[in-house]
């Protein structure tokens, strides 16, 4: 769990990385104290809300990339390189809200089972395709478990029901700490 402190601090982050990216003057990443748990390896997404609607998200699974570097990058990738949705500009930027995600470690899913919905995520892997639903994607859509892991599968260009094939999909759950 990351204190107050931190989260604000990867806040401060990802603004300060999209308006670099933007041009615009005094955007100044924020120092990052020694020994923080924001210099650790992590697993992140980022998500720009606005107006209560999340607009763009870009995240990374199971990186060995620093935590606040991966926020940096993916704050930029997700509202200014999303394909799906045009890129923010910087009259919006004060619209705009950051949802940070950091990932839990990452377990094995033998069934559905396994996963809890609202409480775990899903990572489902195939080759180099992989696709991930956060926690709080299935929140409120009466998904059970087999709707996880089936969009989990269609967000890594595989079929929806590829995850009942025995040993074809690779299915891991997490938790996520989201602010």
């Amino acid at each position: 769990m990351l204190e107050q402190n931190q989260r604000d601090l990867l806040r401060k982050v990802a603004f300060a990385a999209v308006a670099r990216a933007m041009g615009l003057r005094g955007a100044l990443a924020p120092a990052i104290p020694e020994g923080s748990a924001l210099l650790r390896p992590a697993s992140v997404f980022v998500t720009w809300v606005k107006d209560g609607r999340a607009r763009g998200r870009s995240g990374a699974a199971a990186t060995a990339s620093p935590l606040h570097i991966l926020v940096e990058q993916h704050a930029v990738e997700a509202l200014l390189h999303d394909p799906r949705v045009p890129p923010a500009t910087a009259k919006e930027l004060p619209r705009y809200t950051p949802q940070i995600s950091v990932l839990s470690t990452f377990e094995e899913i033998y069934s559905p089972s396994d996963v809890t919905i609202g409480i775990h995520g899903v990572v489902a892997e195939k080759g180099k395709r992989w696709g991930v639903v956060l926690p709080q994607d299935a929140e409120g859509l009466n998904w059970d478990a087999d709707r996880l892991l089936g969009q989990a599968c269609l967000r890594a260009g595989l079929p929806e029901e590829s995850w009942k094939a025995e040993g074809s999909v690779r299915l891991r759950r997490f938790t996520a700490e989201t602010f």
